[in-house]
């Protein structure tokens, strides 16, 4: 089933004479097992709308100087005069490009600046600025800055059995005798409730790095004050929340939240306001999050960072997201961020999200938490003819104690907007509403409960049983029926038949999903061939805090979809890790809370290491880094990759660990060279082993995975997966190269628009997303003379892009008049030696 993805957004080109005007990401679907739900399904029912949205030109420009992090992964200590003088130092590097480009006569000004995470600054950059940027050494790139996006009811509609402590609905990781207590996790996401009674005494002030205001506070949407950003509010809850309704709480409760708002209310394109983020809001999060004070001296940085937030499909391992990862994990920070909610591609590139791709980053997919789900006996009828009589899943929990049998309301047309007339009246109130389910049925299902329908029935999309977040409008019982059922009643409604519609009471049954991967949950890799997600966890109907207060005056709590609830989960396992064993460093917490989780039959691709499994996690006795490895693309019969793992002992005994190799299904073409095959680690060190794979014929997948195995002597095995690629993309990732005048005067208001598409959509077993690792744009003349580089551009996902070709070089003077030519040349992510698709096109400066 097809998925729309979201546009991606304009951005200034690296280049002067170069404009970026627009690009569009094409679209993707995918698959899983055990008759998984297509994301197309959960339209509506995960996060919030994706809006194109503009960056006005904005870029992360990084440089070369290192960052505190990157100083201190090479000594592993520091005393606080060390870390401020490195602090010191990549500020005065970035001041010293400022002032080379004020030397030009370029002046930028930086929205922020990073130095601990990151050496490098975000700004607002014309062309030229970034042409000149791309020629100094201090710079090691500029990127663009993407969008990311976010992935209610009273205390009494949490007293039904649905919401039980065995429901599933609970948020579900603990170790006995330990909340968290004494553990800060950073919450990077919109603004939280901070008077929610839930959260209280949990949640600190925070940081607004959005708008720069003295604390995170969940805002009200500027054009609709009744609504408030409810992501923050509702991925704390999970984290600390304590004192609900029949013993409801988070995974932590003692530990405390740092609330960090790098998403809210923001205006998109069409001046409209929708909440999400921007990456270069999210770095700076990151830099908060390692110097909370923001004194220059990291050793305060929080033991977790939860990343509520995705960049979709931005699966890029290298890019400033990625470093800034990295570079918090040097700091001693976990970081855990959401896979991402799209769905399935693949069998290989496809839906993973930025900054879950990062190899520092503990990327988490979503499961079904619920062991049963409630169903009602649907009977459609025209006149004495039954059109439909069949038992239904319920799309929430505001479940019929008895049984319905409403009137019809009046037919609608499909999306029409509103259930009531022009005085206010409802047109539905007492009556069963069929109507389409909309790409919002969530938002049609509490329109309709609003209006005072006795049932809602949608059609035209097979939605996931128990899948609309409970709110306080789900007060009315709503099932998705068959879209020709549907149909026929309807059209009998018109032609004056008598109709007639019942529900009958709900009744309890097995969730033929449960424990599998919900059909929204991002699969990987990520663009280096790394295995991602790197683990599971509960993400669909996690029970939790909405910000104000319910019509009753009691507190507002609700369900929330999504890989970001599931990475609640695990931010809230790794603080409790952290207080049980608080000498545990940022990659040990990482690594053993991805390498001792639960490999079951679901799919590397799908969940990484397995499902979080917190009590093996609490009592391993090694960790390992990487925490997944990529093993790139098979190239032939004399190919070979070899990597490299760390394995450190965090227990107190000495370890004689046996180290092995396997490949998931059986794959008898690979042969594994393992060196030591038994290491013995003394406590507290760390030894390397290496890991050689080689393939004299290619097996008849087109991706093998598997894992390496790390067994102790006496003790649990440590799993860190693996993927290797029999077959690279053959991919176009230039096409439809275009100039719109081939002659033309200079002319910085009128110029000739050069348009490509950049990156592919494979399909092929699936859809692949093929990102553009490099994108060079380069100036000759007609001669074959090198005159410079027009664009240099990094991580480019597939779309179309747009630039403004003025008649001034890389310099910015006027072109001299003749003949010139523009050649492009396009890099894939892998492998890294590939040859670019190239391209040409000549014009002529009159």
């Amino acid at each position: 089933m097809r998925v729309r993805l979201p546009r991606t957004l304009p951005f200034a080109i690296a280049a002067v004479g170069l404009l970026a005007l627009a690009m569009l990401v094409v679209g993707a679907h995918g698959r899983e097992q055990r008759r998984p739900l297509p994301p197309a399904r959960w339209l509506g029912l995960v996060g919030g709308p994706r809006a194109p949205v503009s960056t006005e030109q904005r870029m992360i420009v990084v440089l070369q100087t290192p960052s505190v992090g990157e100083r201190l992964a090479k000594v592993h200590y520091a005393t606080e005069s060390q870390e401020r003088s490195w602090w010191a130092a990549a500020n005065a590097a970035q001041k010293q490009v400022l002032l080379k480009l004020a030397s030009f006569g370029v002046t930028v000004t930086p929205d922020y600046s990073y130095d601990r995470v990151l050496d490098g600054f975000s700004a607002v950059l014309d062309p030229r600025a970034v042409s000149l940027l791309e020629q100094l050494p201090e710079v090691q790139g500029v990127y663009p800055v993407r969008a990311a996006y976010p992935a209610s009811v009273s205390e009494r509609l949490f007293e039904s059995k649905w919401f039980s402590a065995t429901s599933g609905h609970r948020p579900a990781a603990e170790l006995p005798g330990y909340d968290g207590n004494g553990v800060t996790i950073a919450l990077l996401d919109t603004g939280v409730d901070l008077t929610n009674p839930y959260l209280q005494g949990h949640v600190l002030p925070g940081i607004d790095v959005v708008d720069g205001t003295a604390d995170a506070h969940a805002h009200r949407d500027p054009a609709d004050a009744s609504q408030l950003e409810r992501h923050g509010t509702e991925l704390a809850g999970i984290l600390v929340g304590h004192g609900g309704p029949d013993g409801l709480h988070g995974v932590a409760p003692g530990a405390t939240v740092l609330p960090i708002r790098v998403a809210g209310w923001q205006p998109t394109e069409s001046g409209s306001e929708l909440v999400y983020g921007r990456s270069d809001q999210l770095i700076a999060g990151l830099e908060h999050a390692v110097d909370p004070n923001g004194d220059g001296d990291e050793h305060d940085a929080v033991r977790v960072a939860l990343v509520g937030v995705a960049e979709p499909y931005a699966a890029f391992a290298d890019g400033p997201e990625a470093q800034a990862v990295q570079g918090a994990l040097d700091l001693n920070t976990v970081v855990v961020a959401p896979a991402g909610n799209d769905g399935g591609a693949g069998p290989a590139f496809g839906s993973i999200a930025g900054p879950a791709a990062a190899p520092g980053a503990l990327a988490v997919a979503a499961t079904d938490p619920r062991p049963e789900l409630p169903s009602v006996r649907v009977v459609l009828r025209r006149g004495l003819d039954v059109i439909l009589d069949e038992r239904l899943p319920l799309l929430g929990d505001a479940a019929p104690t008895h049984s319905l049998t409403p009137p019809l309301a009046v037919a609608r047309a499909a999306g029409a907007p509103g259930f009531f007339d022009a005085k206010g009246d409802s047109l539905v109130a007492g009556r069963a509403v069929v109507t389409e389910a909309g790409d919002d049925p969530e938002g049609t299902v509490a329109a309709a409960a609003r209006a005072g329908a006795a049932a809602v029935l949608l059609y035209g999309a097979n939605l996931p049983a128990g899948s609309l977040r409970v709110n306080e409008d789900s007060t009315t019982p709503a099932v998705a029926v068959p879209a020709p059922a549907a149909l026929e009643l309807l059209a009998a409604q018109r032609a004056g038949l008598n109709v007639g519609v019942a529900v009958g009471a709900a009744h309890a049954g097995a969730n033929p999903l449960h424990g599998t991967v919900a059909g929204f949950s991002s699969r990987g890799l990520s663009y280096d061939s790394s295995v991602k997600p790197n683990l599971a966890a509960p993400g669909v109907a996690i029970a939790t805090a909405e910000p104000g207060q319910a019509a009753d005056g009691t507190q507002l709590y609700g369900t929330v979809n999504g890989t970001s609830a599931a990475a609640a989960t695990v931010a809230g396992a790794a603080a409790l890790l952290a207080q049980m064993r608080p000498a545990l460093d940022g990659p040990s917490l990482a690594s053993l809370l991805a390498g001792y989780a639960q490999r079951g039959g679901a799919a590397a691709t799908a969940v990484g290491g397995g499902v979080l499994r917190l009590e093996a996690s609490a009592v391993g006795e090694l960790a390992a880094t990487p925490t997944s490895l990529g093993l790139g693309i098979w190239e032939g019969p004399h190919w070979h990759a070899t990597r490299t793992i760390t394995i450190r002992n965090v227990s107190t005994r000495r370890l004689t660990v046996a180290v092995g190799a396997v490949a998931d299904g059986g794959a008898t073409a690979l042969r594994f060279r393992i060196e030591p095959r038994t290491v013995t680690v003394p406590v507290g060190a760390a030894r390397r082993v290496q890991l050689t794979v080689t393939a004299t014929t290619p097996p008849s997948a087109r991706l093998v995975t598997g894992v390496v195995e790390l067994t102790p002597e006496g003790s649990e095995t440590l799993h860190v997966p693996w993927a290797l690629l029999f077959r690279a993309p053959q991919a176009n990732l230039l096409a439809h190269v275009a100039l719109s005048s081939k002659e033309f005067a200079p002319s910085d208001t009128n110029p000739s628009i050069l348009s490509l598409q950049a990156g592919a959509v494979e399909r092929d077993d699936g859809v692949q997303i093929l990102p553009v690792r490099r994108l060079d744009i380069l100036l000759y003349t007609a001669s074959g003379r090198f005159v410079g580089v027009m664009a240099r551009l990094r991580d480019l996902l597939p779309g179309s892009y747009s630039f403004g070709i003025t008649g001034r070089g890389p310099t910015s003077a006027r072109l001299a008049p003749g003949g010139y030519e523009l050649r492009l040349a396009a890099w894939p992510t892998l492998p890294l030696d590939a040859k670019p698709t190239r391209a040409q096109v000549s014009f002529t400066v009159q």
